[in-house]
């Protein structure tokens, strides 16, 4: 498994354009937002008598993925992700569409990004491998909260 150092190096070669960085510091984070509310909006189901959310069961893995990179960036993520949780059922409390929220952020924000990929002259990273789909939210954290120590 790549070090966390390795990701960051990787990830940020197609993100040295200031234009690009500005815009990943935005619509990474909100897509991820959208990203667990679009989940949020999928029905339980039952198992051996529990309703189990797609919402933990799909975010575990995530978040246990982060772990493997390091503690610091599993607590940021896990603190972002109980942020997310908690904003979209306030939102959802204030009788907001969750559904076509979600989906509005993500078509936007991924609109938003490959306009900054466009600017940066690279293709995103995630076209090379998916698990940089994970990487981004880290690697955009790591601007504000050091999360390793080439970061």
């Amino acid at each position: 498994m790549k070090t966390l150092e390795q990701w960051f190096t990787e990830y940020g070669a197609s993100h040295q354009n200031k234009t690009n960085q500005r815009i990943h510091k935005v619509a990474v984070p909100g897509i991820y937002f959208s990203i667990v509310g679009l989940i949020w909006c999928l029905p339980s189901f039952r198992f051996s008598g529990v309703d189990i959310e797609w919402l933990w069961l799909i975010l575990m893995p995530v978040l246990f993925f982060y772990y493997g990179l390091s503690r610091k960036v599993f607590t940021i993520m896990s603190l972002f992700t109980l942020a997310c949780v908690i904003g979209i059922e306030i939102l959802f409390q204030l009788n907001i569409n969750i559904l076509s929220l979600s989906l509005g952020l993500f078509i936007a924000l991924w609109i938003l990004q490959f306009i900054g990929h466009k600017i940066e002259g690279k293709k995103p990273s995630f076209f090379e491998d998916l698990q940089f789909l994970l990487i981004g939210p880290a690697w955009v954290f790591a601007f504000f909260i050091p999360l390793s120590d080439s970061k």
